[in-house]
């Protein structure tokens, strides 16, 4: 026997209605209703997608799957890189180019040479001393901007705002 419990929304426009039901005994199942295919469509369905993402990680001797969703942001720091969760840090035995190829239409960003971050923990971004930006994140750390990827989180912003 199956309960759930069904929480319905609407926009204020009533061009999107958006229910949620807790279905026990059962896996999450996504179904996507829609009166014409569009760009926005498309661009649900691919986030939807890509929100069962993860990535290898090493801690200590052992080999952990990070979620994409768990993600903070990704660091080089001599030629090592590292995956940061809001409070763990796994190595990744990869290059920012293996990252870079898979995180398409997600929330992840390159910010500077050096730094991915996952735009979805963004707090804000200011700028600081010498036309530097910094990106502050929900868990309070802070990321330098390089001003050279600073179209690409617009590009995010935008993405995101469909």
């Amino acid at each position: 026997m199956c309960s759930y419990n069904l929480y319905s929304y609407k926009t204020l426009d009533n061009k999107m209605r958006i229910e949620k039901r807790q279905v026990e005994g059962q896996p999450l199942t996504v179904i996507i209703e829609y009166p014409e295919w569009s760009e926005s469509v498309e661009s649900l369905v691919r986030k939807i997608g890509r929100m069962d993402m993860a990535f290898t990680g090493r801690i200590d001797d052992r080999s952990v799957n990070v979620s994409l969703s768990d993600i903070y942001y990704i660091e080089n720091v001599e030629r090592k890189l590292f995956l940061y969760t809001k409070d763990m840090v796994y190595r990744f035995d990869g290059s920012m180019s293996d990252i870079e190829g898979g995180i398409y239409d997600t929330g992840l960003v390159r910010i500077s040479r050096t730094c991915i971050m996952n735009t979805d923990y963004l707090r804000e971004i200011r700028q600081i001393r010498n036309s530097h930006l910094e990106a502050i994140m929900d868990n309070d750390e802070k990321l330098i901007v390089s001003r050279k990827y600073l179209p690409d989180i617009k590009k995010i912003f935008k993405r995101n705002s469909i």
